[in-house]
């Protein structure tokens, strides 16, 4: 049996070695002005910013309200519909991706069978990969025989491409 004073004397030990903890230090890769970059290599400017920056994941239902859309994209105009090949898509999002939230609600309202793809799990970063994506939103539209037909990152190129259905109007 260890008696008071040992076990304060080992505690006490602990709390010194915890004092002179010395690690190696970490290269942290970051998104700057649309690549990534290691972040011990900014400016004084976007060091600073990077210092300020929060993470959070957001809310889907809510993430419209808080963000500047555009009128035209979400306009009542139907989808084109004059190539009869398109049958199915697979639709690769990420959650905290801003510009997925808009392409979600457009491709629910396809007349088309659909699967939707998280490229933040495992799963779906191997598909994505496999897939030759390299962004999200990234929609991948399929024929009847499983051939790849086109691909869309955006509300505005979704409406682009000619579904055949009769005047199948997005909101």
């Amino acid at each position: 049996m260890r008696t008071i004073e040992q076990v304060e004397s080992d505690i006490q030990n602990v709390r010194n070695e915890l004092t002179d903890v010395h690690g190696t230090s970490t290269e942290v890769y970051a998104r700057i002005v649309g690549y990534y970059r290691s972040v011990r290599n900014w400016n004084k400017g976007k060091r600073e910013e990077y210092r300020h920056r929060k993470l959070f994941i957001a809310d889907e239902g809510r993430i419209e309200s808080h963000l500047e859309i555009d009128q035209s994209v979400h306009s009542e105009a139907p989808i084109a519909t004059s190539l009869g090949g398109i049958s199915r898509y697979e639709l690769f999002v990420r959650k905290t991706c801003p510009n997925c939230p808009p392409v979600k609600e457009c491709c629910t309202n396809l007349p088309l069978s659909g699967a939707q793809i998280d490229v933040d799990s495992e799963e779906g970063r191997e598909a994505a990969i496999n897939m030759g994506i390299l962004s999200a939103p990234t929609v991948i539209f399929y024929d009847s025989e499983g051939n790849e037909v086109s691909r869309a990152h955006s509300v505005r190129e979704i409406r682009a491409l000619p579904i055949s259905v009769a005047e199948a109007s997005l909101n």
